[in-house]
């Protein structure tokens, strides 16, 4: 008997999860989404396009993204990235959260993060409509 394929993660919308990012590749199955799993204790679940002052806080906060590594080129401000939950929640409460795509924002993000943040620095706000 074949094995039903899990159905597709949601995003904030409630819709099928859009991909966050390719180049770089982000997720934490490096799919591109912010899909999650039992094995991502951080929920790198936050699709966030990251800003100058983000980068620098998350260095502070001891996760350099900025400095590039044998297979990864390393962030720059305007590239998207799938972000642990908790270090955004982080960020929101030190006035630096970086903007969220909410298409590629996993629901799960709502079990750290209040909705309403998330909804206040959505990118894509239109997609509310």
């Amino acid at each position: 008997m074949p094995v039903d394929d899990p159905p597709p993660q949601r995003s904030l919308l409630g819709l099928p999860l859009e991909p966050c990012s390719t180049d770089p590749m982000t997720g934490f199955f490096r799919t591109g989404c912010c899909e999650t799993g039992d094995e991502d204790v951080g929920r790198h679940v936050v699709c966030a396009e990251v800003t100058a002052e983000f980068l620098a806080f998350s260095r502070r906060q001891g996760n350099d993204l900025e400095t590039p590594r044998p297979g990864f080129r390393g962030l720059r401000p305007g590239d998207r990235w799938c972000l642990c939950a908790a270090r955004w929640k982080e960020a929101l409460d030190a006035g630096v959260a970086p903007p969220v795509v909410l298409a590629a924002t996993h629901e799960r993000a709502t079990t750290v993060v209040p909705r309403q943040a998330l909804l206040a620095h959505a990118l894509d706000r239109e997609s509310l409509n």
